[in-house]
């Protein structure tokens, strides 16, 4: 279950931090009188009451904050926008709150005044939820009793002792829906297949094992990846396919952004960094790769002729569509691991989506 993101905004000394401490129970970001105290984005994840569940509580710098630094201070208040799900505002009335209120779009607003309690806050916090409607990853691919090829390859970008966040909800999900996985790497793929009394319902595999995994099973199994259910649960997975057929399109000396939700320190294997600009590079030369990591998102994307975002696990939907809505604006294509990994190996059309 992904957790709420709740934002405080609000001008210089309206209370923001105190109202975050307030909220946690505990002492999260450092109170005083001084304009510009808190300067980055400050988070704390929590377990509310009312129904909210969990949920990440964001204290942002003074949106009206005079110093040096303030024009900066101001854009990383900002980027938090694309990851909020509620945001709770201090200071209605004054102008830098209401410029920003024009920022909000369709974020469910709270309005907070001094005095107000916490319990009463929260009930308010519960009430603005959007109402959650039940989706599986998997969608329409799977029903009760369908067996399920879980192809999961064990690298040196796999984390040690356990498996990545997507193969566990996918593996939690199939459970839940009464399925019957069956986990291997590409390795033993073959082995797995034979050992069924028929042919799977489904294959799930990582992305970048596709051309593998295609060419060991019947053109009759439908085929998908974690990145590809990911991106259809998240973000737009029409805009993602539009996307990957623009590689075609693209010409020697294209700029193109790889877009990572997550940080991390790269390997010798990592998808976005290595493999994919190589698969790239192996149809069109010159080419030039940027790389956006966490929060780093460009805000001008027009140098750009694509960009592949990853399948952000650890993202929430509203980020993904948020940096779809930016990069179409922008008129610049975009896709994600998934969708350009099945394009690039010449299967896209051979994909299911959910």
């Amino acid at each position: 279950m992904e957790r709420i993101q709740i934002t405080v905004f609000g001008p210089a000394n309206s209370g923001k931090s105190t109202l975050v401490n307030a909220l946690c129970g505990q002492e999260v970001s450092l109170v005083s009188p001084i304009p510009g105290t808190t300067t980055d984005p400050v988070r704390k994840a929590i377990e509310l009451p009312y129904g909210i569940g969990p949920a990440v509580i964001v204290d942002t710098a003074g949106l009206d904050d005079a110093s040096l630094l303030g024009a900066e201070r101001k854009r990383r208040t900002e980027q938090v926008i694309d990851t909020t799900d509620i945001a709770i505002v201090l200071g209605a009335d004054e102008a830098s709150t209401q410029a920003l209120l024009k920022q909000l779009e369709d974020i469910p607003l709270v309005h907070y005044r001094q005095g107000e309690s916490v319990d009463g806050l929260l009930q308010k916090i519960a009430a603005a939820l959007p109402a959650q409607k039940e989706s599986f990853l998997t969608g329409r691919l799977v029903r009760e009793g369908s067996t399920v090829v879980l192809v999961m390859p064990q690298d040196s970008e796999a984390p040690k002792g356990r498996l990545i966040l997507p193969q566990v909800q996918v593996l939690r999900e199939l459970l839940d829906r009464g399925c019957i996985p069956v986990c291997c790497t590409p390795e033993k793929l073959p082995t797995a297949l034979a050992s069924l009394a028929a042919q799977p319902d489904l294959v799930i595999t990582d992305s970048q094992a596709f051309a593998k995994v295609n060419a060991s099973i019947p053109v009759s199994t439908p085929l998908t990846s974690f990145s590809i259910l990911l991106a259809a649960a998240k973000g737009d997975i029409h805009s993602f396919a539009q996307g990957a057929g623009a590689i075609e399109q693209l010409q020697p000396g294209a700029r193109i952004l790889i877009a990572e939700a997550c940080t991390h320190v790269p390997n010798t294997e990592d998808i976005g960094r290595v493999k994919i600009p190589a698969l790239l590079r192996k149809r069109i030369q010159p080419l030039e790769v940027d790389i956006a990591a966490g929060n780093d998102f460009p805000e001008d994307l027009s140098p750009y002729s694509l960009i592949i975002h990853c399948g952000a696990c650890v993202a929430s939907a509203r980020l993904v569509r948020a940096r779809i809505k930016k990069a179409l604006r922008a008129g610049v294509p975009i896709t994600n691991y998934g969708m350009a990994l099945a394009h690039l190996q010449g299967i896209l059309d051979r994909i299911s989506l959910p």
